[in-house]
């Protein structure tokens, strides 16, 4: 795996997570492979916020137990993805190693006498056998991780103004019961100040509530009711995991993938970051067009 992990996200299942650090024991002790985990409360971590805290901490890399927008727990479905040092997904060489070297595995040993509390935050250390320094486990706070990114990137007086002020607008922000339902109520309500009714579905739930949390026309139909009866300005859904997003304008208007990094770039001089660290370029992805290309 890698020297240090940065980070471990469960989506509410501790399953996985625990299954995941029985593992991990055993590599420590065995093969000497692992010196430090860095877990998310409760298992919880979305996938930008995996990206900030290796960051942070200079992990070599970090894995991200997911079942994406498919019901997960130990009868759902489970996935794994492996994030590299700089923050980013595996290239495809350190993927196809991977893969490599799994079709090889004849079996795993797990430490199932580990007993990590997820939900108390701080560093829990456990003294292995014949290990002269101890297995330590880290449970950190990741949506005030991220939140202080965040902080760093945006105006967030400009966007608390925009919010609470005197010509504010209103925003519904629909976390469809995944892994982003904490960081929207932490962000968008206690510190921007939106009211509580601006942020629904922010309970991580392994069955995601029986709705597929795919943000798209589609299954975002409570977002997109709301949007469409025009009481609202600014309207955006956000997948299990958090790495995908949608965004709707005033009466349930559709702003797709180009058009949204598009206005982006067009107010670059809105975001602090951006003005002093400056531009080199654009980045896309498979929703977005060739048009940067040119």
């Amino acid at each position: 795996l890698c020297k240090r992990i940065g980070s471990i996200l469960g989506l509410y299942s501790f399953y996985p997570v625990h299954v995941y650090l029985y593992v991990c024991v055993y590599l420590l002790i065995f093969k000497s492979l692992i010196g430090r985990l860095v877990i998310g409360q409760n298992g919880i971590l979305s996938t930008p916020a995996v990206s900030c805290i290796i960051r942070k901490i200079k992990a070599a890399g970090g894995i991200i137990l997911t079942a994406s927008h498919s019901p997960g727990g130990p009868g759902g479905e489970f996935g794994v993805k492996f994030e590299v040092a700089n923050g980013g997904p595996a290239p495809d060489i350190v993927s196809d190693k991977i893969y490599q070297i799994s079709k090889t595995l004849e079996e795993y040993a797990i430490c199932p006498d580990l007993r990590v509390d997820l939900s108390r935050l701080g560093r829990q250390e456990f003294d292995l056998e014949n290990k002269f320094k101890p297995f330590r486990v880290e449970i950190v706070d990741s949506v005030d991780i991220y939140l202080n990114l965040l902080r760093s990137i945006f105006d967030f007086n400009a966007i608390r103004n925009l919010l609470t002020g005197p010509n504010q607008i209103k925003i519904r922000i629909d976390a469809m019961n995944g892994v982003m339902g904490p960081y929207v109520r932490r962000i968008l309500c206690d510190e921007l100040g939106a009211p509580a009714n601006s942020a629904i579905n922010c309970i991580p739930l392994e069955d995601f509530g029986g709705q597929p949390p795919d943000p798209n026309l589609t299954y975002a139909t409570a977002l997109l009711e709301a949007m469409r009866g025009g009481e609202y300005g600014f309207g955006a859904a956000f997948d299990a995991d958090g790495d995908r997003y949608m965004i709707l304008g005033q009466n349930g208007f559709f702003v797709n993938a180009s058009d949204s990094l598009a206005i982006i770039a067009a107010n670059l001089s809105c975001i602090p970051y951006f003005c002093q660290m400056g531009v080199r370029g654009f980045g896309r992805s498979m929703p977005t067009s060739t048009a940067l290309d040119k």
